[in-house]
C-alpha cells in the first residue's frame, strides 16, 4: 500500500526537528517547501534543508507558493498530507485545501495565546512563566485553526529567548511523534479555539530592540532577555553611536535605593541609568557606528 503523500514546509531547527522525525519513520516526505537563508540573519539554529538533502527529498525555495505557478506545482506534487513547521509565510486557501487529509501547522505558542510571528521572543518580553508547542488544523486566519495537540515547559524569569528555545523545542518533536500515525489516518481529534482568549503578535524588527526608559525595569530587562544575542539586541542611541545592551541586571547591588529621571545616568562604573520606576544596571554592553562618547553622571540617555 503507498504511504500518503506528505508536502512539508518549513524553517528554523523546529522544521528540522520535525522533518528529521517524518525521515527517521521512513515517512513519504515528497517535497519541502522552505526559505533562502538570509544574508541578514544570524543563523543558529539547524534548518530542514539539511535533514531533506541527506535523504535527497527535493527542496523549494520560492518567494511566494500563493502564485498561479505554484499552486500548479503543489497540486502536481498530489500532497496527502501538509505539514506547516515554523514556515514564515502564509500559505493561501486554495492550497491548503489540496489535501485530503488535511494541512497541519506547528506553532511556537501555547495556542490561543501569541498567535502570530516570534511567539517565543514575545512570550519572554511579556514575562510568560510559560511556553509551548502547539499542533492546529491550518485555516484562512494565522493559527486560529483547531488544536490537536499541546505540550508547554516552565520559563525561568531570567530566561532569554534562546534559551527558550531550547527549553520547548522538544515538545514540536514530542507532539508530531504522539499524532503523525492519527494524521496520516485521518482520524485526528480538533478541539477549536477559544478565539476569546487569544492574542496576536506580529513580527519583530531589529528596529523593535530600542530601550525605552520610560518604561519599568522589569520591562526593559525582559526586552533584553527577549532580544539578547543570537537575536539583534536591545539597544539606546547616543549622538551617532548606538550602545548595545546584550545583558542587565534590575536588581542588582549598583541599583538599590537610586532614582532619577528615565533615563538618567546615575553611575558610569557601573553603568547604571534609571527607568521609569527604579534603576538597572547595563552589565554587558558594546558601542557601534561611531566611537563610544564620555558619558557623565546626570546625562540623560
Amino acid at each position: 500500500m503507498t504511504k500518503p503523500r506528505i508536502l512539508f514546509f518549513g524553517y528554523s531547527e523546529v522544521g528540522y526537528e520535525c522533518l528529521s522525525l517524518l525521515l527517521e519513520r521512513g515517512d513519504n516526505v515528497v517535497a519541502l517547501i522552505t526559505h533562502e537563508d538570509s544574508p541578514n540573519e544570524k543563523i543558529w539554529f539547524k534548518t530542514p534543508a539539511v535533514a531533506a538533502r541527506e535523504k535527497g527529498v527535493p527542496v523549494f525555495t520560492p518567494e511566494s507558493v500563493n502564485t498561479p505557478d505554484w499552486r500548479e506545482r503543489i497540486a502536481a506534487l498530489q500532497p496527502d498530507l501538509i505539514l506547516s513547521v515554523y514556515y514564515r509565510h502564509m500559505i493561501g486557501t486554495r492550497i491548503l485545501a489540496l489535501p485530503r487529509l488535511g494541512a497541519w501547522n506547528m506553532h511556537g505558542s501555547l495556542l490561543p495565546k501569541y498567535r502570530g510571528r516570534a511567539p517565543i521572543n514575545w512570550a519572554v518580553l511579556h514575562g510568560e512563566p510559560r511556553i509551548g508547542m502547539t499542533l492546529h488544523r491550518m485555516v484562512k486566519s494565522a493559527d486560529a485553526g483547531a488544536v490537536v495537540d499541546q505540550e508547554g515547559v516552565d520559563l525561568g524569569p531570567r530566561d532569554t529567548a534562546e534559551q527558550a528555545f531550547r527549553k520547548v523545542l522538544p515538545c514540536a518533536r514530542r507532539v508530531l511523534a504522539r499524532q503523525i500515525d492519527a494524521l496520516l489516518a485521518g482520524t485526528v481529534r480538533e478541539t477549536p479555539q477559544d478565539d476569546s482568549q487569544a492574542t496576536y503578535f506580529g513580527g519583530r524588527k531589529p528596529e523593535d530592540g530600542r530601550i525605552l526608559w520610560s518604561q519599568g525595569s522589569t520591562q526593559i530587562f525582559n526586552l533584553v532577555r527577549a532580544v539578547t544575542d543570537p537575536y539583534p539586541g536591545a539597544f539606546i542611541e547616543v549622538g551617532p553611536a548606538r550602545l548595545m545592551v546584550w545583558w542587565a541586571e534590575p536588581d542588582s547591588a549598583a541599583t538599590q535605593g537610586k532614582r532619577g529621571k528615565p533615563g538618567e545616568i546615575i553611575s558610569i562604573a557601573p553603568l547604571v541609568i534609571a527607568t521609569g520606576d527604579g534603576t538597572i544596571e547595563l552589565t554587558r554592553t558594546e558601542w557601534r557606528n561611531a566611537p563610544p562618547p564620555v558619558l557623565t553622571v546626570g546625562q540623560l540617555l
